[in-house]
């Protein structure tokens, strides 16, 4: 467990795994924070290396092997290793003590997500689950509007897939997003879809309870790649078009982008949630993965329902 930073001490920090998500979304943030002593480890020593170089990374903070990197006394960690190696890396790194942030899923399967969670609450140390549209600020302003109705579209050009890998790797950003701007309890679960060849086409999610409705779709063979939100009540809505576009109705639709300034990964929640999990781990807070983990139980049942049908 983390215990609370000493003021000023710089806190160490590995990043594991330096694929596409790690350069385009978090090295760039990670590498301007003051304060952070960072240390990189993936098994390609040459990726290593030239990314390491490009953000001047010392020599001495590179880790080719995940028990030098924990041995090195680092305090947290950022997982972005393929999804089949979360476990065994979020283990080795829990028991070790150190606090973890680790990309969705936690796993490709419910007991291997189960594994992690109870593995976080036996000891002691954070556990938290990237997902960063519960911070990008036009969904976290959708939770501020009336939602009687929610809609979210997450579209695909060309790229129908097994149903276990689609919904745990895309589909389930759709769920955790309608469970957070869920109104209420929710009591009722629908999944419809069409699958073609063992693989899927599309996907509908209903979700219902007291007074609400919220509607999560894919399409594989949209003809597009696009994601809208919509959410709407007492003769209101409000739509965010790719996370940057901003468009209300009530009377005449007024329209808000995203600055020419405001950074990406600012924009799609992923700097937020990389700070709050660094104020966490600073501050001595335990995160628990526990509102994820049912996000990954949903998941589960839509998995079930699909290949059932």
């Amino acid at each position: 467990m983390s215990e609370t930073a000493t003021s000023g001490a710089r806190l160490p920090v590995g990043v594991i795994g330096l694929g596409d998500i790690a350069q385009k979304a978090y090295l760039p943030v990670l590498t301007t924070l003051p304060g952070l002593d960072l240390r990189l480890m993936t098994r390609d020593r040459a990726k290593l290396d030239r990314l390491a170089d490009g953000h001047r990374i010392d020599p001495a903070h590179r880790f080719t092997d995940l028990g030098e990197l924990i041995g090195s006394g680092i305090r947290a960690a950022f997982v972005h290793a393929a999804t089949d190696q979360h476990v065994p890396i979020v283990e080795q790194l829990l028991t070790a003590g150190v606090d973890v942030y680790v990309d969705k899923p936690l796993d490709h399967t419910l007991d291997g997500a189960r594994r992690l969670v109870t593995l976080a609450d036996r000891t002691g140390c954070s556990l938290a689950v990237g997902f960063n549209r519960r911070h990008a600020p036009g969904y976290a302003q959708a939770k501020e509007r009336p939602r009687d109705l929610i809609v979210l579209q997450k579209n695909r050009e060309g790229l129908p897939e097994a149903a276990r890998t689609l919904v745990y790797d895309d589909f389930i950003h759709v769920v955790d997003t309608l469970r957070f701007l869920a109104p209420g309890e929710i009591d009722h679960v629908d999944v419809r879809s069409r699958t073609r060849d063992g693989l899927v086409e599309h996907l509908v999610l209903t979700l219902a309870g007291d007074g609400f409705t919220a509607l999560g779709i894919m399409n594989r063979l949209s003809g597009s790649t696009e994601e809208i939100l919509e959410v709407s009540g007492a003769d209101s809505k409000r739509e965010v078009h790719n996370l940057a576009e901003v468009i209300d109705h009530r009377g005449q639709p007024t329209v808000r982008r995203r600055g020419d300034w405001v950074p990406v990964a600012r924009q799609r929640g992923i700097e937020q949630v990389l700070l709050a999990f660094l104020d966490a781990v600073r501050a001595g807070k335990t995160l628990d993965a526990h509102d994820a983990l049912r996000t990954h139980e949903l998941c589960e049942l839509i998995v079930e329902r699909i290949e059932s049908a």
